[in-house]
């Protein structure tokens, strides 16, 4: 079974690659974008099951040798060959497995992240802010570009909520990880008697949408412009270029006042409005297939924490996985791949058992 699904890939692989010698193509340049890209993706899938076959040769060759009773020294040689190339065999085809799963069809997508304070008061919009801070690093370092859209501050350098964009190939993939409700437990700058204090602060990490995923009607939207508040230079407080986009059906509600332009402030609103369109789509189509699908962060309560940062410990803690590290600094500072990566190899082997179930199922 997986290896017909990885020839099948393959051939589809050599399609592409004649259609893109093919002029009616590359006169198309979308057509030729689209295939581009179909091709990148199943690349490494095809070079997987490519040293696949080349090993399976080799370990056919080596079997002939060892029943080849007239070169005893030969069949040793065979045999040992085929100690090694067996275990080796059957790593190759598990990542064959891994790389057919069917993928999430949102990884490749750019994201929108929208963090919020929760319990803890001042220190909760303090903590958003280091969260705010974490990610933006660790984008920096991984070479994704991130773009503020949206924040209010709480006046001490912390705050109520802040909405940043983070693009590049597979951002979703790598941050989708990070929703839930993140727990801080340290002494506050704004406690004056040195008590521990624990607050919250939820993630959100949303796919971004586009006007092909989620259609916004005109006649669904009010958008009503005022007056900015806050820095931003000489004109945020003299025109009205703040802008705020209610979704009627929905009630939801988007304000924007980062940018001194109301067309870019608009152009925010509506992604940020068109990314909750399409994971409340999302989250019914779920619902539809009877599908237990707890929201992604919760009320916030401490109870509900995916990940605990314990500045008196130094340690970091994601409670998914039960992993802990005792280098918070170097976390907070945007050193998340440890987690990143735990988190998507439990991801990997539910999918693996779910593989392995259905075949076993469709066995039967």
């Amino acid at each position: 079974m997986v290896l017909d699904k990885a020839a099948a890939v393959e051939r589809r692989y050599e399609e592409i690659h004649r259609q893109l010698a093919d002029p009616a193509i590359t006169a198309d340049p979308a057509r030729l974008a689209a295939l581009a890209r179909e091709q990148a993706e199943l690349s490494e899938t095809v070079e997987a099951y490519r040293a696949y076959r080349t090993a399976q040769a080799e370990l056919e060759g080596a079997r002939q040798l060892a029943d080849d009773d007239s070169e005893p020294e030969l069949a040793e040689l065979a045999e040992a060959e085929i100690a090694r190339l067996e275990p080796e065999q059957e790593a190759r085809l598990e990542r064959l497995r891994i790389l057919l799963l069917p993928k999430d069809p949102h990884d490749e997508k750019n994201v929108i992240v929208e963090i919020r304070a929760g319990t803890g008061g001042d220190e909760a919009g303090l903590f958003a802010a280091d969260l705010f801070r974490m990610y933006t690093r660790w984008a920096d370092v991984h070479g994704y570009k991130t773009d503020l859209m949206s924040h209010h501050e709480t006046g001490i350098g912390g705050f109520k909520e802040v909405i940043f964009q983070v693009r590049g190939r597979g951002a979703y993939s790598q941050l989708k990880f990070e929703s839930g409700v993140h727990r801080v437990q340290r002494v506050p700058v704004t406690e004056a008697q040195g008590r521990i204090h624990t607050s919250t602060a939820t993630v959100a990490v949303l796919p971004e949408a586009n006007e092909v995923d989620i259609q916004v009607s005109p006649e669904d939207v009010r958008i009503d412009v005022f007056r900015a508040t806050g820095p931003g230079g000489q004109s945020v407080n003299t025109t009205d270029s703040a802008v705020r986009v209610t979704h009627l059906p929905t009630g939801i509600v988007v304000s924007c006042q980062d940018e001194k332009s109301q067309l870019q402030n608009r152009t925010k609103a509506l992604a940020i409005l068109r990314a909750r369109l399409y994971q409340m789509e999302q989250e019914r189509q779920a619902a539809e297939r009877s599908e237990a699908r707890r929201s992604q962060i919760g009320g916030g309560e401490r109870s509900e924490k995916i990940r605990t940062y314990n500045f008196p410990q130094n340690r970091v803690t994601d409670h998914r996985v039960g992993k802990t590290v005792h280098r918070l600094g170097e976390v907070l500072n945007g050193d998340l791949d440890e987690f990143i990566e735990e988190l998507a190899a439990a991801e990997q082997a539910e999918r693996l058992g779910r593989d392995a179930a259905a075949r076993v199922t469709d066995e039967d």
